[in-house]
């Protein structure tokens, strides 16, 4: 069973920084990302990275948002910067597999004060 493990949510002001991370069980992973979802919103893009770095972001997370993985430790990582209260919700973890199975993380909740 593949597992993966989110961690890093919480509360920040506006402005602040918050860095989430998210280990898989060892699989092999072809796309691990990020996903949100607000309050009475659909589930919502945020940044994708490929196991060679190609990232690929949201027009909101464009510049204050970076998602980088380690290979090695099957982890990948969004580090978010200069975080707005539209930025609240719960982010969830998303991996796809080298055959194109997809999982996903329990999801880590993300507040972010005016």
């Amino acid at each position: 069973q593949v597992q993966l493990v989110e961690s890093g949510g919480g509360l920040v002001q506006a402005g602040g920084s918050l860095r989430l991370s998210c280990a898989a069980s060892r699989i092999i992973l072809s796309i691990m990302g990020w996903y949100r979802q607000a309050p009475g919103k659909q589930r919502e893009l945020v940044a994708t990275v490929t196991s060679g770095g190609r990232t690929n972001y949201a027009d909101s997370a464009k510049g204050r948002f970076t998602i980088s993985r380690d290979n090695a430790k099957n982890t990948v990582y969004l580090q978010m910067n200069s975080l707005k209260p539209e930025d609240t919700g719960v982010y969830y973890c998303n991996a796809i597999s080298i055959v194109s199975r997809e999982y996903w993380g329990q999801g880590t909740q993300v507040t972010v004060s005016s």
